[in-house]
């Protein structure tokens, strides 16, 4: 006998193609489906609602399909209450867990929902009873220590699908998507109006930001919105800042002249003596205190006492002293950090921008601007329902940027 359930999801079901990408994913996980009750909106920003019989092999297999069709917003009509098991060994998820989407969730347990604290994608999913109350709350596998208890299966376990935003929201559901042949200075336009918002709103302004930011000239660019108040929390590696770093101290990015666009004699090894000023410093900030460095952005975020998290990876150089070399223990800094974060841009960089994009909530709004198309599709493709893709050039784009947020602002 084959196990069924009957799950329902409302929303822009026709016009968003939700509808077909959930029986597309039924049939992938060998599954098959009735459709039971299907109403359609008339409006065009009515909501259409679905409800759906799916069948599946066995239990397993059931719960399985049923946790790929919640990252679809799609919900079981009778919950349930979710199941909990013991975690046996440290970094080790029981058989059978809940495999988390980066939507707001709730669970339920004995006989209460309870909100998920930190909703993240691909996390498992722990439950914690002590005297102070029941947690709900994400887990990344690293994380998970013996006897953890972690929910297993979908029963009792909802998610809350992003809702139909109102028209003209640049940043609302169905913006995930990926810009090469629109007008740009609309484009910034928005980005611009999405981080006032968010300021607005008391939230922190996220930037994830590669080493192309110095290359392409746009460093003067990015010290102006540090100073004036458009960063708040900055993701990099190790590269931006000793680029940024080996321009504040000999005028050069990569041994090329930034004003003159081309390679200087012995300008090779510029970074590397960079890098070492900064160890024998001790800290980026050390070095910005004692007046060794004096400009540049990673200068703009000490001074103007703003937060950075570096991690790096195994090409780097050093690298330097304020940089994560243990990158599990970087991906925790990275999430001491997305806490009340409003808007997030991510520019020249597609490791750290998926990695940041992994473990922020859905519902933050994003922007992520890459020269190389395929970054940007990466980004818009990983399920981020509040995603803007724009391709362009990152220097353009912080100069246009900070023409629309900077009263006063000259190009650099």
């Amino acid at each position: 006998m084959r196990a069924s359930e009957t799950v329902e999801i409302t929303g822009h079901l026709m016009d968003g193609g939700i509808l077909s990408r959930i029986l597309d994913d039924i049939r992938d996980y060998g599954g098959d489906y009735v459709i039971e009750q299907f109403d359609v909106g008339h409006e065009a920003y009515d909501s259409s609602s679905a409800r759906i019989t799916v069948q599946a092999e066995d239990d397993d297999s059931l719960q399985r399909l049923l946790m790929r069709l919640q990252t679809r917003g799609v919900n079981q009509v009778v919950p349930g209450r979710a199941v909990t098991v013991a975690a046996e060994q440290d970094g080790v998820f029981p058989d059978g867990f809940y495999s988390t989407t980066n939507l707001p969730t709730r669970v339920h347990i004995d006989g209460a929902w309870f909100d998920v604290e930190n909703p993240e994608m691909d996390c498992g999913l722990a439950i914690d009873v002590s005297d102070l109350g029941t947690r709900a709350f994400t887990v990344p596998m690293s994380d998970v220590a013996a006897g953890m208890q972690v929910v297993i299966g979908a029963s009792g376990v909802q998610v809350i699908a992003p809702r139909a935003d109102e028209p003209g929201d640049a940043f609302g559901v169905g913006a995930a998507d990926v810009s090469m042949e629109r007008p740009q200075a609309v484009l910034v336009r928005q980005v611009a109006d999405g981080m006032r918002m968010a300021r607005a709103d008391g939230k922190r302004l996220l930037w994830v930001a590669g080493p192309g930011v110095v290359h392409t000239g746009a460093a003067p660019a990015m010290v102006e919105l540090i100073r004036a108040g458009f960063v708040d929390v900055l993701f990099a590696g190790n590269a931006l800042a000793t680029h940024d770093i080996e321009s504040a101290l000999y005028g050069t990015g990569m041994g090329i002249d930034l004003t003159m666009g081309q390679g200087v004699e012995h300008g090779h090894e510029h970074h590397v003596r960079a890098l070492n000023t900064m160890r024998k410093a001790g800290s980026i900030s050390a070095a910005v205190d004692s007046g060794l460095l004096k400009g540049g952005i990673m200068h703009a975020l000490v001074t103007h006492q703003k937060t950075f998290v570096l991690v790096g990876s195994v090409s780097d150089d050093g690298p330097l002293p304020d940089v994560y070399t243990d990158v599990l223990e970087g991906q925790r800094a990275m999430r001491a950090e997305v806490k009340d974060v409003g808007f997030c841009v991510m520019v020249a960089t597609k490791l750290h921008a998926v990695a940041t994009g992994n473990i922020l909530p859905a519902s933050v709004p994003l922007v992520c601007v890459d020269i190389n198309p395929a970054v940007v599709t990466k980004v818009a493709d990983r399920g981020w329902s509040h995603a803007r893709g724009i391709v362009t050039d990152v220097g353009l784009f912080l100069e246009q940027l900070a023409l629309e947020l900077i009263p006063g602002y000259r190009r650099g």
